[in-house]
């Protein structure tokens, strides 16, 4: 079968198309016929040995990609044979995902509801249920406002949408005119360009920051907070986390959220709750640019160059 090889840390050229064996599928384990894979931010960085967190440095070589969607193809000893045939997503453990077929545990699959493309099906696997986590921990509240960083992107497109249906007037922060034109279409009462000076002051204060950039503009979404506001941080777009200590958040009277300890029964519920939102019509998941399985040098390029729009994803034909 076609897959992408990492066979040493580097520029996108790294990434190599290559034929290796068929997997196969071993107890409790289903094999995907993949027709989509998700492409990740996190995956640019440790492709070019900048993991966010060194536990998160990969033995070479290895298959990257680590959310697939497709439909099972054959299933390992203990898994039902029914589920052949059935259209899926699901994450593949942390590897194998950019190939024509992938190795899942079966347990994990999440059945794709009718109506919902494999694309944005995989679109929600990671960004959606990622977004739905944060939506339930700050507990948005009618009337609040919410300001939505990286508002463009895989999870703040999923953010503006969910946030305006709780009832908040959100105000989305996007480094580009089209991404803040997405952001109003998707139900933003305003859009401020956070590449320029002086968009604090345009954003306004704020009851609620989803923090998906990180370094100075964290810092400034948290300096925009109210007293009794909530700083949720889930990116680094721009290669740093916020830094708020906790003295700083306590005398601010704010809360600091760093990430989200999730059970692996919490992410497939939640996934499965955005997919459901999704086939219901109430949540829009944005499919911005994709690429042919053979090209994902060039999907990673894209976005390390911030030109993509929305979630980036590998197609397999």
């Amino acid at each position: 079968m076609r897959a992408v090889i990492l066979r040493e840390f580097g520029s996108p050229d790294a990434l190599v198309p290559v034929e290796v064996p068929d997997p196969v599928a071993g107890p409790g384990q289903a094999l995907v016929d993949v027709r989509v894979a998700n492409v990740t931010f996190v995956e640019t960085q440790v492709r070019a040995g900048r993991p966010p967190h060194p536990s998160m440095a990969p033995a070479l070589p290895l298959v990257p990609g680590n959310g697939v969607g497709g439909t099972i193809a054959a299933v390992g000893p203990g898994v039902d044979p029914a589920l052949v045939g059935t259209r899926v997503v699901s994450t593949t453990g942390g590897s194998g995902g950019y190939a024509e077929r992938a190795v899942v545990d079966a347990a994990g699959v999440i059945p794709v509801p009718d109506g919902v493309g494999l694309p944005e099906a995989v679109t929600l696997l990671a960004d959606g249920r990622t977004a739905m986590a944060l939506m339930r921990t700050a507990a948005v509240r009618p009337g609040e406002t919410a300001l939505v960083e990286a508002a463009g992107g895989g999870v703040g497109s999923l953010l503006v949408q969910l946030a305006a249906a709780a009832g908040a007037r959100v105000v989305a922060a996007a480094g580009e005119a089209r991404k803040l034109d997405l952001a109003r279409a998707l139900g933003a009462a305003a859009a401020v360009d956070y590449t320029r000076p002086g968009w604090p002051d345009e954003a306004g204060p704020a009851d609620v920051a989803f923090d998906g950039v990180g370094g100075a503009v964290g810092r400034a979404a948290f300096e925009l907070l109210r007293p009794g506001g909530r700083l949720l941080v889930f990116g680094l777009a721009s290669g740093a986390f916020t830094q708020v200590t906790d003295e700083e958040a306590a005398a601010r009277g704010v809360t600091v959220a760093r990430g989200m300890r999730l059970t692996p029964d919490d992410m497939a519920a939640l996934a499965a709750a955005a997919l459901a939102e999704a086939a219901a019509g109430r949540l829009r998941p944005i499919v911005g640019q994709t690429f042919p399985l053979e090209r994902a040098a060039d999907a990673h390029a894209a976005i390390e160059a911030r030109a993509t729009l929305g979630r980036t994803l590998l197609v397999v034909s």
